[in-house]
């Protein structure tokens, strides 16, 4: 029988933090224009979540179904490198990313929202859904946050991952005077 961890632990262990966009980097709207062009809205405060936690050593990734040029130009402005876009299977990309890193899944978190992030969420040492993941992603997560997609949920999701680590005070007395 395998012991079941705390949250802490899971939030411990973790040195890879991977994510789908829609619906958690974003709102999941995808606007179009009469083009065909397509707009998304990211939320500032994940960007610097994310900055933040690569500043403190720690590497970052996203894994989306989809492909958008919209997803490419936000990872180049925070420096994110591990972006996997298209992908068929994301369980599959995330072992491939962890093994690319010499990291095992019990160091992986991962924040989604939707069935297709389910087998990563379950593979995972930290699986989140954000609080409004569908039901069965929610319910099969180790973390649930508090903020919507698109609405601060990595953040979250970081701040609570390096405050267990005891490592968030440390990192933002760098923004004091």
């Amino acid at each position: 029988m395998t012991e079941e961890l705390s949250l802490e632990e899971r939030c411990r262990r973790v040195e890879l933090l991977l994510c789908d966009v829609d619906g958690v980097l974003t709102d999941a709207h995808v606007l179009l224009d009469a083009h065909g062009g397509e707009l998304q809205r990211f939320h500032i405060r994940d960007g610097m979540g994310i900055r933040i936690w690569e500043r403190a050593g720690y590497r970052f990734g996203i894994l989306s179904l989809r492909s958008s040029q919209a997803v490419r130009i936000r990872a180049a402005e925070l420096g994110v490198t591990l972006i996997r876009q298209s992908v068929e299977n994301k369980l599959v990309a995330a072992r491939e990313v962890a093994e690319q890193l010499n990291l095992r899944l019990e160091q992986v978190g991962y924040v989604g929202d939707d069935l297709p992030d389910l087998c990563v969420i379950q593979s995972v040492g930290l699986g989140v859904a954000v609080a409004d993941a569908v039901a069965e992603v929610r319910q099969h997560a180790h973390y649930v946050t508090q903020a919507k997609g698109g609405h601060g949920a990595v953040r979250e999701v970081i701040e609570m991952i390096l405050r267990n680590k005891q490592r968030w005070q440390a990192l933002i007395e760098a923004y004091f005077v």
